[in-house]
C-alpha cells in the first residue's frame, strides 16, 4: 500500500490570535506553528496502514522552507519520506494549492508508481479552508469521501465511516485508488520519540518549486468574530454565602428542590 498525506502549516491556536495590520493574515509574531488536529490524525492513520499492511508512506505540504520541521515531525512518528512544495512568500488560495498538488502527484506517480490513497484533514485549521482534498480527487478523477471518523481496507478498496448528521453513521465502500479526508477522533497521534526526530533529521527532504497563477480569486481581509463577553458574579465569602450557593445549585438543577 502506498500512501500519501498532505499536511499545511499553519499557527498554533492555543493563544489568543490577532491579525495583521493589513488584515490580510493572522499575526504569528507570538505564535508557534503545527499542523491541525485532523491532519494529525491523517499522519497517523498513513503510519498504521503502512505498518499494517505493508508499503510506503509519503508526507507533501505546500507553504514556505520553515514549514520543513512540520514535515521532519511526520517523518519522526514513522512517514517514510516528505516533500516540501516551496513557495516564495505568495498566498497560494486553495484553487492554487490543489493545483499544485495535483501537479506534484502526477510527478511522483510517474517516477514511484500511484499512491492507493491520498489523505487530507478535512478542513484547514487557520482558514478553514476543505475543498482542496475534493479538488485533488476530481482533478485526478479518484473517488472521494470526506469527515471519515473510521477506516478499513477489504479486498482492494476501503471501507469507511463517518457521523450522520441525524446521529448514526453513514459507511462507504470504495475502490482504489482514492482520496480521503479525515477528522479528529479517527484514532489517537503517537508523539514524536528522541529516536524518531533524530531518525529525521537525518533524512532528505524533496523540495520542489511549484508553479503559481493567479486565478481571479482575491482576498480581501480576514476579519475576527466579536468576543463573547463573560460575566461573574461573587455570593459572598466564606459560610455567609453556603445558602446563596445552595439557591444557585437548584436553579440551575444540580440539586433537587
Amino acid at each position: 500500500m502506498k500512501v500519501l498525506v498532505c499536511v499545511k502549516r499553519v499557527p498554533a491556536t492555543g493563544g489568543r490570535i490577532s491579525l495583521t495590520a493589513d488584515g490580510q493574515a493572522i499575526d504569528t509574531r507570538y505564535l508557534g506553528f503545527t499542523v491541525s488536529p485532523h491532519e494529525e490524525c491523517a499522519v497517523e492513520e498513513a503510519v498504521r496502514i503502512v505498518e499494517g499492511q505493508g508499503g510506503s508512506s509519503a508526507v507533501l505540504t505546500l507553504g514556505p522552507a520553515a514549514a520543513e520541521e512540520q514535515l521532519r515531525d511526520a517523518m519522526a512518528v514513522g512517514i517514510d519520506r516528505a516533500i516540501l512544495l516551496e513557495t516564495d512568500g505568495r498566498e497560494f488560495d486553495p484553487v492554487a494549492t490543489a493545483a499544485a498538488i495535483v501537479d506534484t502527484i502526477r510527478v511522483q506517480e510517474a517516477g514511484h508508481g500511484p499512491f492507493d490513497v491520498i489523505l487530507f484533514g478535512n478542513e484547514a485549521a487557520d482558514t478553514g479552508d476543505f475543498q482542496v482534498g475534493i479538488r485533488v480527487a476530481v482533478a485526478l478523477d479518484r473517488p472521494v469521501v470526506t469527515g471519515i471518523k473510521g477506516l478499513d481496507s477489504r479486498d482492494g478498496g476501503l471501507v469507511l465511516r463517518r457521523e450522520a448528521p441525524a446521529g448514526g453513521w453513514e459507511t462507504f465502500e470504495i475502490p482504489l485508488p482514492a482520496v480521503v479526508s479525515v477528522k479528529e477522533g479517527l484514532n489517537l497521534p503517537r508523539y514524536p520519540s528522541i529516536p524518531g526526530r533524530l531518525r529525521a533529521r537525518r533524512k532528505e527532504v524533496e523540495r520542489i518549486e511549484p508553479a503559481w497563477s493567479s486565478n481571479g480569486l482575491v482576498k480581501l481581509r480576514l476579519r475576527l468574530p466579536e468576543e463573547q463577553g463573560t460575566q461573574v458574579e461573587i455570593l459572598g465569602r466564606g459560610a455567609e454565602a453556603a445558602s446563596d450557593v445552595v439557591d444557585l445549585l437548584e436553579k440551575i438543577g444540580v440539586l433537587a428542590s
